[in-house]
């Protein structure tokens, strides 16, 4: 067991969306676990300065950069930067993403159709197209994409988030193959996580409360997906209802659908008015 993992061990790592939830919590477990530098990427200055003050006497391994991964020409400057730098990683974890509010297809705007697709699938997209070739020439290399149960069974109000997710899962799939001898390539797909990727829901308190009640703690998913990448796990379906949605969607995908839609009409909350009204 003193060698698990041990091809993460003094490696340097990129992990997005590294300011909170899974991203941090899997930054500092390679950090403190594996002796490795990380340099996260996020958008909030205030939350990255947050996790470095909690990373306290471990705060020399991380760094942190500030852009929007779904520019492929911030991506083309970082990696120029880590080139220049000789701070070349080996590891980059694609774990940003976003979940729009809960609707039906029609009334989703389009800004809201690009940005879903954008963040969650062609910023892995451009961040593997800039990264790989950098990442090849390093011992051991690896990518690890954070999809979420969504892509293995799409749910009414679900359509794009569902459909970005799917798109980056079996991308990476289609890389895994290709890539095989060369680099490691896992596709991690989540249910239900205490994270604040619910922050954009806007619902009540006691919804709030009913969401919290069946996801899964963010620190039981960290350590659920880390043993996964020390594993080397080519795919990952992590979470209670992950598991429920994947059996489903494998034996039943028509009436697994129609089951986990209808008990979410069934639990009238406010987070799903859009999807079920007329």
């Amino acid at each position: 067991m003193a060698n698990k993992g041990a091809w993460l061990n003094n490696k340097t790592v990129v992990v997005t969306g590294a300011s909170g939830g899974l991203g941090a919590g899997l930054a500092e477990k390679l950090i403190k676990e594996h002796n490795c530098y990380v340099i996260g990427i996020a958008r909030s200055e205030a939350k990255m300065k947050k996790f470095v003050e909690k990373l306290g006497s471990y705060a020399d391994h991380f760094d942190y950069r500030l852009f929007d991964v779904s520019i492929k020409e911030n991506w083309e400057n970082f990696a120029a930067e880590m080139k220049a730098s000789g701070k070349v990683p080996s590891v980059l974890i694609n774990n940003a993403g976003i979940l729009p509010k809960f609707k039906r297809t029609d009334r989703y705007t389009q800004e809201e159709i690009d940005q879903a697709m954008n963040i969650n699938f062609f910023s892995i997209v451009y961040a593997t197209q800039v990264m790989l070739p950098v990442l090849l020439t390093q011992n051991d290399p690896a990518i690890i994409n954070v999809a979420s149960s969504a892509s293995l069974m799409t749910l009414a109000g679900t359509s794009f988030y569902s459909a970005s997710k799917a798109a980056l899962r079996t991308y990476t799939e289609a890389l895994r193959y290709e890539f095989r001898g060369k680099c490691y390539f896992s596709v991690v797909c989540p249910g239900f996580t205490a994270t604040d990727i619910m922050r954009d829901q806007a619902g009540s308190s006691n919804t709030m409360k009913i969401v919290s009640m069946v996801s899964t703690s963010c620190e039981t998913m960290v350590d659920w997906i880390f043993k996964g990448i020390e594993n080397k796990k080519p795919m990952m379906v992590r979470g209670f209802d992950a598991w429920a949605m994947d059996i489903f969607a494998r034996l039943f995908p028509v009436f697994g659908s129609t089951l986990f839609s209808t008990v979410m009409k069934v639990a009238n909350v406010d987070i799903f008015q859009d999807v079920f009204k007329d």
